[in-house]
């Protein structure tokens, strides 16, 4: 296992989660619930699983599709969602 792979990729995914909805949604179902230990648990295993979800699908797709063109595809996505967020 690369170090460097490790960390930089801890630093990223854990930046890009702050103050995103997930962590909104996870501090109102505390809020709401009050059960801390539970809602940390059924974030933390719909992350893991998400997150296995990018994996499997990004080592697959780079297999077949160069590293680029999936950046551009990934960029238009995000976009396209901020818009349809807008717009809806």
């Amino acid at each position: 296992m690369s170090k460097s792979v490790f960390w930089t990729t801890f630093v990223a995914v854990f930046v890009a989660e702050l103050g995103d909805k997930t962590q909104l949604a996870a501090m109102a179902a505390t809020a709401k619930s009050g059960e801390l230990w539970t809602v940390f648990l059924a974030a933390s295993l719909a992350l893991i699983l998400a997150t296995l979800l990018g994996v499997l699908v990004g080592g697959t797709l780079f297999k077949y599709i160069p590293p680029h063109t999936i950046k551009y595809i990934a960029g238009g996505s995000f976009i396209a969602v901020g818009i349809w967020m807008v717009v809806r």
